[in-house]
């Protein structure tokens, strides 16, 4: 063994001596930085983030209309639009108990006698839903066909055969089919967006996503347990796992590299997906993210959401809902590159989506949601779910 090995082995030994010692001692924590041989070059430094800190006064109004109740995400969908130029019109729906709830939560909605209604209301501009999973891409392409804009809530489609029959409708009616990801009214996540857009830690490399979710069991509709009717683990939950891997990688073409689900632990829920994973490479960078149904009852967020971005000078994590142990509520970013290491509070930033929506609307652009990226991010959860191995 040569002199160089004999002393880094030495050298750990002591280290590890030395820590053991200094632990069964009590004295670690009044030991300097300098005593040790693994101490940090630097420390983390904290600042708010930089850019608007609230939302801009709607420079634009549209009459928008809702069709769909069978989740609670339309109302963040509905409140979005409303406080940005919307004015809701109506609503339809075919869920007693929803209608009730939408009409008590916004006094004096008027209630469509069907969709018809809604449909062949030339004045809306927008119809926005949160339909059972599998029914809203086929309304998609009848709003789009009346002549009108559609939001959903993710999913937005189910099947690859939907997929295509939205992309054509697209194409042949010059109407957006705009999707709710999650990514869409997240602070930290569209902070990050901007830091890579001005290159902070160089080209982005791949994307980890962490995305684990409680399951509610006794709130949940029978539609919720089934994956026909909601596409799946990978197409419901990892839709924004993929829309952030495209997002941030910038990628334009994406393909699957492996896929797979699991029902590890409602077996008395026999056809339920709890977990799902996926590899994903484009021509933008990689990616990795896992889904689940495991959030514990003690944390005080629906899941411990994260992503991880590695880029060729420095990385970043976010905390998108929580930090256990840590800083209170959510919207944390830390990044590291060449010069420093730094902790970003994002809460206090605006939303830019609603507005940019409103406007996209108007001016016919594509500034909230790119329509071709939307949509490719569907096409990679749809190709995973079809595809996934069963565990």
């Amino acid at each position: 063994m040569s002199s160089y090995t004999t002393g880094m082995a030495m050298d750990h030994v002591s280290r590890r001596s030395l820590l053991k010692t200094a632990a069964s001692a009590g004295i670690m924590a009044r030991l300097p930085e300098t005593a040790l041989a693994f101490q940090t070059t630097g420390q983390v430094t904290r600042e708010l983030a930089t850019g608007p800190l609230q939302e801009h006064t709607p420079e634009h109004t549209i009459k928008f209309a809702v069709i769909g109740l069978d989740h609670s995400h339309i109302n963040g969908i509905t409140d979005t639009i409303r406080r940005s130029g919307g004015e809701l019109v109506s609503v339809h729906s075919t869920n007693p108990p929803a209608l009730a709830a939408f009409q008590k939560r916004y006094d004096g909605v008027r209630v469509a006698r069907g969709e018809d209604e809604i449909l062949n209301d030339s004045s809306i501009q927008l119809v926005c839903s949160a339909a059972v999973p599998d029914l809203r891409a086929p309304l998609g392409v009848r709003v789009m066909r009346h002549g009108q804009d559609f939001l959903s809530d993710k999913p937005a489609i189910t099947t690859l055969e939907q997929l295509a029959e939205v992309r054509r409708t697209v194409q042949e009616t010059g109407h957006i089919f705009g999707i709710m990801y999650g990514r869409l009214e997240s602070r930290v996540t569209m902070h990050a967006g901007a830091l890579l857009k001005d290159g902070a830690i160089g080209r982005v490399l791949q994307t980890i996503q962490l995305a684990p979710h409680r399951v509610n069991e006794d709130t949940r509709p029978d539609w919720f347990w089934d994956p026909v009717r909601y596409g799946g683990t990978l197409c419901d939950l990892g839709s924004h796992q993929a829309d952030e891997f495209v997002y941030f990688t910038g990628s334009t073409v994406a393909e699957v590299t492996m896929s797979q689900v699991a029902n590890l632990n409602y077996r008395h829920r026999p056809n339920f997906q709890d977990f799902g994973d996926m590899l994903v490479h484009g021509n933008g960078g990689l990616g990795y993210f896992r889904v689940d149904w495991f959030t514990p009852d003690g944390l005080g967020a629906f899941g411990d959401e994260r992503t991880f971005i590695l880029g060729t000078e420095g990385y970043i994590e976010m905390r998108k809902t929580i930090d256990i142990a840590g800083r209170s509520g959510g919207d944390h970013l830390l990044i590291v590159d060449r010069k420093s290491a730094r902790y970003i509070d994002c809460k206090n930033l605006a939303l830019p989506f609603g507005p940019q929506f409103v406007e996209d609307i108007v001016n016919r652009t594509q500034v909230a949601q790119n329509q071709a990226a939307a949509l490719l991010a569907t096409e990679l959860v749809l190709k995973g779910q079809k595809n996934a191995r069963m565990l």
